[in-house]
């Protein structure tokens, strides 16, 4: 008996797919409900994009599942840690030779493969080169900063996150990036070459009016600076000058920067350049830090009390599944959103408090594009 035609509506979806596979009608039923979504246009980006992620720990492995799962081209990994005992709780996939096997049981449609050499070693950046996106997990800012540096010369989109206990933090650097989104018709008037913020144009305003609806489809661009420069950069003027606002920025933020310079200043100084708990000289260096922090983000006095101090230095360096799995799935999502072109993503800098259950978006703009 002859297999069962294909429905009108499936017929229709798998015409618009770029390339063709012996299954794409398979493809269209798996990725029916993104499809729906985000439209196949998107979809077609998502299943070419070809990714690189640097480092797999807890953090690593729920970014690598979501991306897998939403059926991307290829995932090429790289990490050259050991693995330790403590990643047997907090990790899905734990050899070189296993990583690969492993996640692509998740979506057999996905190449997955390591990347060879260790991209920190050599002074190439061409490693980069031929990747839609690359993200870096749980890596000190001195690393974070060389692949932000490589995928800036190639032109490379970039993410990188860190898990800190029940912390942690997402970070974008998209350099240029354009993205769309319908709207019902509205009387606040956009238009092309109007700066919505520092960071921020529209491109474009147009009608999209159907027999069922009536749209306006709104393109705008996003100006994307370097992790470097959005560490040293102060908070958004209207945070500034409003103080219920700037009392209500969570004092991850100035931990978080005390924290990248203290492993700044100990790099190649030492054999581990993060602070260590049980050392009072370590400890004291980072609070003098933090303090640094807080007064240059022109935040009130006390922001960061000796509890949060506390707790922060505690879980600086611990892996908890649930903050893994949060920002996870929230870097996971705005890359699809980044590759789909649908959507405003994230600008620039995300922080998570898992203790308040809350994330928050600070777009930091360095002081040079201050307008």
């Amino acid at each position: 008996m002859a297999p069962p035609r294909a429905s009108a509506k499936a017929r229709k979806r798998a015409s618009l797919f770029e390339t063709k596979t012996d299954n794409y009608l398979d493809e269209i039923a798996l990725y029916d409900r993104q499809i729906r979504l985000w439209g196949m246009e998107a979809q077609n980006a998502i299943r070419n994009a070809r990714i690189l992620l640097i480092t797999v720990k807890a953090l690593g492995n729920e970014i690598a599942k979501n991306l897998v799962l939403a059926g991307i081209d290829s995932l090429t990994i790289s990490d050259l840690s050991p693995v330790e005992a403590e990643d047997l709780g907090a990790q899905f996939f734990l050899t070189e030779e296993d990583i690969g096997k492993n996640i692509q049981k998740l979506n057999p449609r996905v190449k997955c493969s390591i990347l060879p050499g260790d991209p920190f070693t050599s002074q190439e950046t061409s490693y980069v080169q031929g990747f839609d996106i690359v993200i870096a997990t749980d890596l000190p800012v001195v690393k974070l900063n060389i692949v932000n540096d490589a995928t800036r010369i190639n032109q490379t989109r970039f993410y990188c996150a860190g898990s800190h206990g029940v912390y942690g933090y997402m970070f974008a650097d998209l350099i240029q990036h354009t993205f769309s989104y319908e709207r019902d018709p509205s009387n606040s008037l956009l238009k092309p070459g109007d700066a919505e913020t520092p960071t921020r144009v529209i491109v474009d305003v147009k009608r999209v009016d159907t027999a069922e609806k009536r749209k306006e489809l709104v393109t705008k661009r996003e100006i994307y600076q370097p992790l470097r420069l959005i560490n040293l950069a102060p908070l958004p003027a209207d945070i500034l000058s409003k103080p219920r606002r700037l009392r209500a920025i969570s004092p991850l933020l100035p931990c978080l920067r005390a924290l990248w310079e203290f492993e700044s200043l100990h790099e190649g100084a030492r054999k581990d350049a993060r602070p260590s708990i049980d050392s009072s000289g370590d400890l004291g260096t980072l609070s003098i830090l933090v303090n640094d922090k807080v007064k240059e983000l022109q935040l009130p006095g006390g922001h960061v009390n000796s509890d949060f101090m506390r707790t922060f230095v505690q879980n600086a360096y611990a892996e908890l599944a649930p903050t893994s799995a949060f920002i996870g799935a929230a870097l996971s999502q705005d890359a699809i959103n980044v590759l789909g072109g649908k959507q405003q993503p994230c600008q620039n800098l995300m922080l998570f408090n898992g203790e308040g259950g809350k994330a928050e978006v600070l777009a930091l703009v360095p002081a040079v594009m201050k307008t």
